[in-house]
């Protein structure tokens, strides 16, 4: 168990070395903070946190630097709650207003302000059949016996296949069908619309079903294309402005992670339902990104998991900033997603 003196000068330590990116001296501790302690007396605290695996001393003659297990006691019982700015906040607003007008946009959206407001790499993964929406279907005369039929979702996704027309059905009876089931379905979400739905509005339409088997396998290649996972990657080249990543092994490791998009996936999948989750230095189970911490969190949309969104840098992150940018942006994200249509005037 730690002293409250020894935690006090210990996250100190850590807030200054996240700012400056030097080791810490009890000198400079001294200085700085008002403590009502001699210098010596805060070496002496943090010789005791060397020993006891919390603080590093990377040189003889310099002084200290967190640890993985000090940065983990930080996050988990020093680090202060932080509060977004309004100034973030307007940020934020601006950018979906000017950006997001598609569901890729307003993933690609979340990365970017994820990258730029912590200065690190943002990675979220999402799966967009969970929100595609089914729009309307057209019907297009191909030649005398076929017709195409076109399916669009509210996020500009077609998917179309030609039929042959049965004896006796024109296109005009597959307009009308289809006139019927875009009164009744647009809007309602693609991975909700079963073939006994379907089936039941081309009986009330046609007193027949055969629309309905065209359309279902329609539905049915949309959603198997869109159940791929998608992951947006941002803010790459914060790496290049991080000292701790001057060493080219260490980026070489690291890029190698996120040039593959199997491995992003693999990295988000851990805690996927476990909300914010904070993985520092080894506690990261891909070796490219064991210098590093990570901050993630699994948002939800009525009761159903949108996606996972993560910060990726150094161990010496701004922690307490990333995780009220995150925080904000969930909630944010709540009343973007339900509206999506109408991003622009939210």
């Amino acid at each position: 168990m730690l002293s409250e003196r020894k935690k006090k000068i210990l996250q100190l330590i850590i807030e200054d070395y996240i700012s400056t990116a030097e080791p810490i001296g009890s000198r400079a501790i001294s200085r700085k903070h008002e403590l009502g302690l001699s210098s010596a007396t805060i070496r002496n605290e943090m010789s005791d946190l060397e020993d006891m695996g919390y603080l590093e001393q990377p040189h003889t003659s310099a002084g200290r630097v967190p640890s993985a297990l000090g940065y983990r006691l930080y996050v988990d019982s020093l680090l202060l709650p932080e509060k977004i700015t309004q100034r973030d906040i307007a940020l934020i607003k601006s950018w979906f207003k000017v950006k997001a007008h598609k569901l890729d946009e307003v993933f690609r959206t979340t990365a970017r302000i994820l990258s730029r407001m912590s200065r690190n790499i943002s990675i979220v993964r999402t799966r967009e059949e969970r929100f595609c929406h089914f729009q309307y279907i057209r019907f297009l005369p191909l030649d005398s016996g076929r017709v195409i039929l076109a399916l669009v979702t509210d996020i500009g996704i077609a998917e179309s296949s030609i039929i042959n027309l049965p004896e006796g059905v024109s296109l005009e009876d597959f307009e009308h069908v289809g006139q019927i089931i875009n009164k009744k379905l647009s809007g309602v979400r693609v991975n909700s619309i079963t073939r006994e739905i379907l089936d039941e509005l081309c009986r009330d339409a046609f007193s027949n079903t055969f629309v309905s088997h065209y359309l279902f396998g329609a539905l049915s290649d949309l959603q198997m294309k869109q159940a791929n996972d998608k992951v947006f990657l941002g803010g790459t080249a914060n790496l290049f402005n991080q000292p701790e990543f001057q060493d080219v092994g260490k980026i070489k490791d690291l890029l190698a992670v996120l040039e593959e998009d199997g491995l992003l996936k693999d990295i988000l999948t851990v805690g996927e339902d476990f909300g914010v989750q904070i993985t520092i230095g080894a506690e990261n189970k891909f070796s490219g990104i064991q210098d590093c911490s990570m901050v993630q969190a699994t948002y939800r949309l009525n009761g159903q998991i949108v996606g996972t969104f993560a910060v990726l840098g150094p161990t010496r992150m701004k922690y307490g900033k990333v995780m009220s940018v995150m925080d904000y942006l969930h909630k944010y994200l709540q009343a973007v997603l339900a509206g999506i249509e109408d991003i622009d005037d939210s």
